[in-house]
């Protein structure tokens, strides 16, 4: 029991981390950096607090996946049992994955904006007129992907609220299989 709690909170802290730390990310830092007076700076400044984040997300990912591990090791005789439990947890599962993937692809493009910071820009997000195909490329691209990613992680919480709910005794009851 006292793994599981354990394996539970680490869940869904690191998932309030990604939720918390993309949000901040993209209306703190993406925010603040865009007011910056000299426009190379802008992307500059906003590629290296992200730098900084990155490892922290890592790390977070990484605990959010072993521990969800943990958890359906855990759970796998009510998997087995409870109707829908299952169903849930791939859903979710691939709704990780596909966030993680997002998240990734974010942070490829933001090393890519980092390498062109110098041509400036009018924010972190958005390009200024006369910049390089590819830094406006990329920085369009981020701009749809900073508020995909929150969406991301949020369902990924809402789906593990979910899962508490499948667990009131009346839920597991109702969705026992015989």
């Amino acid at each position: 029991m006292a793994g599981n709690l354990v394996a539970r909170s680490i869940h869904d802290l690191t998932a309030g981390a990604w939720f918390g730390g993309s949000l901040m990310g993209a209306i703190g830092l993406n925010g603040a950096a865009a007011e910056a007076k000299d426009p190379t700076e802008r992307t500059r400044l906003s590629s290296l607090g992200w730098k900084k984040w990155a490892p922290y997300q890592t790390g977070a990912f990484t605990a959010h996946l072993l521990s969800g591990l943990a958890i359906m090791w855990e759970n796998k005789g009510r998997m087995a049992k409870q109707e829908g439990v299952t169903r849930l947890s791939i859903y979710k599962t691939v709704v990780t994955l596909a966030g993680a993937a997002v998240t990734l692809y974010a942070g490829l493009l933001g090393s890519k904006v980092e390498k062109l910071a110098g041509e400036g820009a009018e924010g972190a997000t958005e390009p200024k007129p006369g910049a390089s195909e590819e830094l406006q490329s990329a920085q369009k691209q981020l701009k749809i992907l900073q508020w995909a990613i929150p969406v991301f992680a949020g369902w990924v919480i809402v789906l593990g609220a979910k899962h508490g709910e499948m667990q009131r005794p009346k839920n597991v009851f109702k969705g026992l299989r015989s």
